[in-house]
């Protein structure tokens, strides 16, 4: 089994990806399928949380029960596409605290530039979630980890809807020691760096931009 890679195949998962895909399917339907399919990756992504025990009194009787330990983990977000995957989340784990990292790609250069970057402290002692829906070149999230890495970040998960191999590669390049979460491995990237069959542009598919 692959330790850097994590896909998450349950059925409903695979069945929301599709309607996701679907391109028929309405911008209200692709928030809320892609808010639901959040929580099932934030399950894996969260799975190895450390826990302690406290002791609690349930109507029976005292008992010690397993709570999560250490600091509230850090959700930290790709603008603009990445707040689809958060949302989601934070259902979940409402006490996490979030973080935002805005890059776009020089034309020229063709370079991820920073424009917008702020984080949560003590990230040296959280589990810090990354998210963004789709992992295709792997240029921007590899550079948006090293930022999160300079911050003091040290265990790391990159939480994704769908990646490309070439993705992949590119971040197990960069950052070995980062696992991915996934819902699917597409097949490829086309020449616009889309991945293929993918959904199209997460961001404009999400809020209804083009």
């Amino acid at each position: 089994m692959d330790q850097h890679l994590t896909i998450v195949d349950h059925p409903l998962v695979q069945h929301k990806l599709t309607l996701m895909r679907d391109k028929s399917t309405s911008t209200a339907s692709f928030r809320q399928l892609l808010r639901e399919i959040s929580q099932f990756l934030a399950y894996e992504a969260t799975r190895n949380l450390a826990l302690t025990r406290a002791e609690i009194e349930t109507p029976l009787t005292k008992m010690q029960a397993p709570m999560i330990d250490g600091k509230k983990l850090a959700l930290i977000s790709i603008l603009r596409a990445g707040n689809g995957l958060l949302d989601g989340v934070l259902e979940l784990v409402p006490s996490a605290r979030v973080g935002f990292v805005g890059l776009y790609r020089d034309e020229e250069t063709l370079q991820p530039v920073k424009y917008y970057f702020k984080v949560p402290q003590g990230l040296e002692n959280r589990l810090t979630i990354v998210v963004d829906p789709m992992l295709a070149t792997g240029n921007s999230s590899a550079a948006a980890i090293d930022m999160i890495k300079d911050a003091g970040a040290k265990n790391i998960v990159f939480m994704c809807l769908l990646a490309a191999p070439e993705g992949i590669e590119r971040m197990r390049s960069a950052h070995s020691d980062v696992p991915i979460v996934t819902a699917a491995v597409d097949e490829c990237l086309n020449e616009k760096g889309y991945i293929v069959p993918g959904l199209g542009d997460a961001g404009d598919r999400m809020f209804g931009t083009k």
